[in-house]
């Protein structure tokens, strides 16, 4: 399964074309792609209106949405964060600490673009679509 990150979420329902959303386009009825619940919420928030949200939730609806909370998750997504600050490297944000570790336990591969994945990737194991350049 291929986790699908805000970064590319929003580009590719804003029409964006770099080679993450070309990837996407091209992979979204070939294999499976999914959500989490926190992904979803980022997505819908950056909308501008109803009518924007009603048409990206039938976009979405091919995709899986998991869940991706829980005290579990909690505290292992903060013993990620804890890992990388002794390896030198800061994660801005909470929610990636949280996307990043779902993928891990469960074995998710993420499409992103955000650097804040990097360290997960090189540290932790995070397994990563890296598609092809744009031509």
């Amino acid at each position: 399964m291929v986790i699908v990150d805000t970064t590319v979420g929003v580009d590719y329902l804003n029409g964006v074309v770099n080679a993450e959303t070309a990837w996407l386009r091209t992979e979204f009825y070939r294999q499976p792609i999914g959500l989490t619940d926190l992904i979803l919420c980022e997505l819908l928030q950056g909308l501008k209106n109803d009518r924007q949200v009603e048409s990206s939730r039938r976009a979405l609806a091919g995709c899986v949405i998991f869940d991706s909370g829980g005290e579990a998750m909690a505290i292992a997504s903060a013993l990620n964060y804890r890992r990388l600050r002794v390896a030198g490297i800061t994660v801005r944000k909470t929610i990636d600490c949280v996307i990043a570790t779902y993928c891990i336990r469960n074995g998710h591969t993420l499409l992103h673009r955000d650097r804040d994945f990097d360290g997960f990737e090189r540290h932790l194991g995070l397994k990563v679509v890296h598609p092809a350049p744009l031509p």
